[in-house]
């Protein structure tokens, strides 16, 4: 629920739009610095979650002032509008892509040991403080989705401790990386570097650097933050050499925001009620259908008997295009307003045209009470994706 002092004026806000406010926002960069500060570790935002860079200068206020990247683009985005080289690990890295990346990176991660046999010397050829390192898999994780699960069996992801065992560590490599998590807590990660530690920790004293990945929720109400911090700051005590990164997605914008939409019909079948609006789960909020999970509608409750309830249905021709039910205390009615929370992390990063529905706008609330409009959608924006 909205608990900033600024409350949305949601008739001020052209539908659909994807909202931030400025307030939440800032209160969880207030957390997650506290964290930086108290473990003494570097914690960088991770663009594959969260990419809205109209906002980075706030981010960049509570010194967040580096990205990491996934592919060329992100760092692309991440170099010129943070200002600063970027972190970057790609599953498997292209000829045409290759050189620009390395050139904008400080550090730079290799998803296998033939990628890095291909690359590293151009690497540093091209940039000759880069620094190299290996994504590494621990081949543990406590995530129960295997659409989110790196360390699943048969795992694309990282170099397994047999595989680096059996070819040995190349020369060059100054750090590790490793990615288990999901929206996970302080006391998976304290079990996965347990794991880590067994199969890879031998290698530790010859490197500069860890990265322990993302999916570190620490801005969720109920995450144990001081013991991530003492998790931390006890592995700093037994590598004191290494510099230690976390790369948060989520955290940095959980439950900063909404997506708003508005009813456009109300249809009835069997005595299912469903409310069209005037957005796409499949387009604008694919996570409830791939993961799944049922979003949070403020003024809203999961089904209750006696109640007005609902399906939501979603503006493509998807027959799939649905979620339900909620119940309100009242008829729904056309026009009206139905506000999704929590749709800033993992939403606009991964939203499509599908159908050619119209995008969300993409907009602030801010702190003095205002909407500012970042992004607005046309028919232009359809068709050049298009040929």
């Amino acid at each position: 629920m909205q608990q900033n002092n600024t409350p949305i004026d949601w008739e001020k806000i052209p539908s659909p739009a994807y909202v931030i406010s400025e307030e939440l926002l800032r209160k969880n960069l207030e957390t997650i610095a506290k964290v930086r500060e108290e473990a003494g570790v570097s914690i960088i935002l991770a663009l594959k979650g969260f990419a809205m860079w109209k906002v980075f200068p706030i981010i960049r206020e509570y010194g967040f002032i580096y990205a990491t990247a996934s592919s060329y683009n992100e760092a692309q985005l991440a170099f010129d509008t943070m200002g600063t080289p970027v972190h970057t690990y790609c599953p498997a890295y292209a000829d045409i892509d290759f050189e620009a990346i390395a050139r904008m990176s400080s550090h730079l991660t290799f998803n296998s040991l033939s990628q890095y046999e291909r690359f590293a010397a151009t690497a540093r050829t091209i940039n000759p403080t880069i620094s190299l390192g290996l994504r590494v898999n621990p081949e543990y994780s406590e995530v129960k989705t295997l659409l989110y699960n790196p360390c699943a069996p048969g795992s694309r992801l990282g170099i397994s401790a047999d595989e680096l065992g059996q070819k040995g560590l190349p020369d060059g490599v100054e750090g590790l990386h490793f990615h288990s998590l999901c929206e996970s807590t302080s006391y998976a990660l304290e079990n996965t570097l347990k794991a880590f530690e067994t199969k890879f920790g031998q290698y530790l004293h010859r490197m500069k650097w860890l990265n322990m990945g993302g999916g570190h929720l620490m801005t969720r109400k109920d995450y144990d933050r001081q013991h991530l911090v003492k998790v931390l700051r006890n592995f700093k005590d037994r590598y004191p050499h290494l510099e230690i990164i976390l790369e948060p997605g989520a955290a940095f914008v959980w439950e900063t925001g909404y997506l708003m939409a508005t009813v456009l019909d109300i249809v009835e079948n069997h005595g299912i009620k469903t409310a069209m609006l005037d957005v796409s789960f499949t387009a604008h909020m694919p996570d409830c259908l791939e993961m799944p999970y049922k979003p949070v509608i403020l003024g809203a409750t999961d089904e209750l008997e006696g109640l007005p309830t609902y399906r939501m249905g979603g503006n493509s021709c998807l027959a799939g295009d649905y979620m339900g039910n909620w119940s309100f205390d009242h008829e729904l009615s056309i026009g009206e307003k139905i506000i999704f929370n929590d749709m800033i992390h993992y939403t606009m990063v991964k939203t499509t045209m599908f159908n050619g529905v119209r995008h969300p706008h993409i907009g602030m609330w801010t702190r003095d009470g205002e909407f500012k409009l970042f992004r607005t959608f046309d028919y232009n924006d359809y068709k050049n994706r298009m040929c």
